[in-house]
């Protein structure tokens, strides 16, 4: 029988931990966010502590890295948005490193599973709703009215913009999922065609399969990453201005 497409997307236990009634069993994805946490912080560690006044190129890499992620945060949230620079920065870099390894043959993409980007996705929309809560109290319902709506128009757009809120955290969750699956079954389709077919035809797929591979690196793993935190920024943002009602927090 051939293998199936999503035969990489299964987890077998290594070691079987259960701590309490909770299964923390290790598996190839609690591996590979550990090798992800590791590098992570081996690269910044390095860039660190190697700071010179004209940067080498991993210190040039780093600050080009930190000050994207500043771009990112002015952008969506001013200046006052800085306060969340380590959680946005560490967002980012998990989810890109995440998805550049998953790349590399016989390794595990760990977004390729729902619980981990739904987690993240959860974690993050509930921040923004105690922040807003923490900020406004009870003016946090506020956020349900945008800016300028005519009173008449409030029955209407508040079930919207309550349905709406609702869909962020399992529409930021599935859009990570989806394409990091869909880009990944793709690849293990055309390979499967590479092994199976004869030579002179098994060719045509090896193409396509290098050229998928370095779209998903080039492109699609650090465009996923970035529309999830931007998606942060601005939900951490809405929940700071209330669709624009404040300048600042009272």
């Amino acid at each position: 029988m051939e293998e199936s497409p999503l035969h990489p997307f299964e987890l077998h236990n290594y070691i079987l931990l259960n701590l309490g009634g909770l299964d923390i069993s290790i598996n190839k994805a609690v591996i590979m966010m550990w090798v992800v946490v590791g590098l992570i912080s081996v690269l910044m560690i390095l860039a660190s502590s190697a700071r010179q006044l004209v940067p080498g190129k991993l210190q040039s890499l780093a600050e080009m890295m930190v000050d994207f992620i500043r771009g990112m945060i002015l952008d969506t949230m001013g200046k006052d948005g800085m306060k969340f620079f380590p959680l946005i920065a560490t967002l980012f870099l998990f989810i890109l490193f995440c998805n550049w390894l998953g790349l590399i043959p016989g390794t595990y993409t760990v977004t390729s599973q729902i619980i981990v980007t739904g987690v993240f996705a959860g974690s993050v929309y509930t921040l923004s709703v105690i922040l807003g809560f923490v900020l406004h109290g009870l003016k946090f319902f506020g956020i349900l009215i945008p800016a300028g709506t005519p009173g008449w128009m409030l029955p209407l757009m508040v079930p919207i913009e309550l349905i709406s809120q609702l869909a962020r955290p399992v529409s930021l969750a599935v859009r990570l999922f989806a394409n990091m699956t869909a880009g990944h079954t793709i690849l293990a389709v055309l390979f499967g065609m590479v092994v199976s077919l004869p030579i002179y035809i098994g060719v045509l797929p090896l193409g396509a399969t290098l050229f998928v591979n370095g779209l998903e690196a080039v492109l699609i793993a650090p465009i996923q990453a970035y529309i999830f935190t931007i998606l942060t920024c601005v939900y951490l943002g809405d929940a700071v201005t209330l669709h624009g009602h404040s300048e600042h927090a009272h």
